[in-house]
């Protein structure tokens, strides 16, 4: 099995006219290796997942298998909220070569715990692949408690978790009451660097479409011990980060990469809009602190 660690780019779906732009994607991807990115996912939240179909999910993963060619880790986002179509996603993605796949917590339904372990285990009973879960309560209303991540660890490929719950004191007791090789990566760049230090192994990352290089660095600095080193990025970056989170995701971040001239249409698919005029400002003058432009 692949290492999971480090900076994980969430990538960006890019589209020209509300349809695929496969080259675009190909690029991106290029772009990420290029600039020493742990590893790629796919058609995760920040993909946009909730707003391709099956025939372009399945598109997107193989695009992003056939490019990496093994460089790095792919993790493909198979989520949703009904667990039979959680598990079509996942055999067609680990059809396709994927390394892992990543399963959100069931959005809408809000299922209680017992719900939520059902959900995920009949999933990895199905499909024999390594699954992370992700916990992202700020958008699935629903939020898996460390007892529960726990009884999940127990099942042999269920290997991990993407915390995006902002709260180092339950991404503690995760790690507290999970298996010592269970992986626990945080979903929140700003919690990234802090999460090293309790016992993480890197971040889903949102800036990383961005900025890359340094993300890559800061985990690395942040894994090694490197305490000043990764403190300095964590507060360089700490600005966009936020940025990229003042209009809805993924609209800052695909608006960054047009800007950058790694996209050539930053808009994203409805319900989400492109990014308003002052957060263009905003992220137009960090992009210029940055040296990005």
């Amino acid at each position: 099995m692949k290492k999971f660690h480090g900076a994980i780019v969430a990538l960006v779906t890019p589209f020209i006219d509300g349809r695929l732009d496969e080259q675009g994607l190909v690029d991106l991807i290029e772009f990420q290796i290029e600039n020493g990115t742990h590893g790629i996912v796919p058609v995760g939240t920040t993909g946009e997942s909730a707003t391709v179909d099956f025939e372009e999910h399945n598109k997107v993963v193989d695009i992003t298998v056939k490019t990496v060619n093994g460089r790095v880790p792919v993790i493909a986002g198979t989520g949703a909220n009904n667990t039979l179509k959680a598990i079509e996603f996942s055999k067609s993605a680990k059809e396709r070569g994927v390394d892992a796949v990543l399963s959100v917590a069931p959005y809408y339904n809000k299922p209680n715990q017992e719900g939520i372990y059902q959900h995920f285990k009949t999933i990895a009973e199905a499909v024999d692949i390594p699954m992370i879960l992700y916990n992202v309560p700020g958008r699935t209303v629903v939020h898996i408690l460390p007892e529960t991540v726990a009884r999940l660890a127990e099942i042999d490929n269920i290997i991990g978790i993407k915390e995006a719950c902002g709260s180092l004191e339950q991404i503690s007791d995760v790690i507290r009451f999970c298996p010592d090789d269970f992986i626990l990566l945080s979903g929140d760049d700003f919690t990234c660097m802090p999460t090293i230090f309790v016992g993480g192994k890197g971040v889903i990352s949102v800036v990383s479409n961005v900025t890359p290089r340094e993300m890559a660095e800061m985990m690395e600095a942040a894994l090694t011990g490197d305490i000043a080193r990764a403190n300095e990025l964590h507060y360089k970056l700490f600005p966009m980060m936020k940025l990229m989170f003042r209009c809805p995701a993924p609209a800052p971040g695909k608006k960054v990469l047009e800007l950058m001239g790694k996209i050539k249409d930053g808009t994203p698919r409805l319900p989400i809009t492109p990014v308003d005029e002052p957060t263009l400002l905003k992220l137009q003058e960090e992009m210029s602190t940055l040296g990005m432009v």
